[in-house]
């Protein structure tokens, strides 16, 4: 269960690009926690490695317990800044939240199957729109497209989505769409001899 995930932290009370810096340094995360229900943003620092195995294991909707010096907050992952270069998280906005409430998050939408042969499929989209319990945020919806012809099309509509969870996405929102595989013409074997054959009389 996700309000088992609990990452111990340290409140973070000096800011700027050195601070941060140092941090990053001793493998650690700056972060922040907002709501609407918080009188100030809460600032901290946590663990590179639990932060990057929360992302890793649960995905970017990740729900969680923030244990800043036993100072708890459940809390959901809005937005990682990361490292070009190392892709290292840099930074991380979390949002605090209360159980049993519905929030929207963008789920990711993954499809199983093979569509006819000589077709393909092409994802319009890689996430859909929901609304869900903060506790019953699902890391990512299937679709199967077994068997699926050329000209198919697989709308938000068209999802079957788990217990508590809702679309808030256009029904009419186009996913993916089944098209034909692209056709490599090939030259002629007596063309490409021709050609063969002129290029070595030139290069004589």
């Amino acid at each position: 269960m996700s309000d088992e995930i609990i990452i111990a932290a340290e409140p973070r009370a000096e800011f700027g690009k050195g601070f941060a810096r140092r941090l990053r340094a001793a493998g650690k995360v700056p972060g922040v926690i907002y709501s609407s229900f918080l009188d100030t943003p809460i600032h901290f620092a946590a663990s590179r490695i639990d932060i990057h195995a929360l992302l890793r294991n649960h995905g970017t909707n990740a729900v969680f317990e923030l244990d800043i010096e036993g100072d708890k907050h459940l809390v959901m992952v809005k937005h990682v800044d990361q490292n070009v270069i190392t892709l290292n998280a840099d930074h991380i906005d979390l949002l605090a939240i209360k159980r049993g409430e519905k929030v929207e998050v963008d789920v990711p939408v993954v499809f199983e199957g093979e569509p006819t042969p000589g077709t393909m499929l092409v994802q319009d989209s890689d996430t859909v729109l929901v609304e869900a319990d903060v506790l019953s945020i699902p890391e990512e919806i299937t679709f199967n497209i077994e068997g699926l012809d050329v000209d198919s099309k697989v709308t938000a509509a068209d999802l079957v989505l788990p217990a508590k969870v809702t679309l808030v996405a256009d029904p009419e929102t186009v996913l993916a769409t089944i098209n034909r595989e692209a056709v490599v013409e090939e030259e002629p074997a007596e063309e490409a001899a021709a050609t063969d054959e002129d290029s070595e009389s030139e290069a004589e």
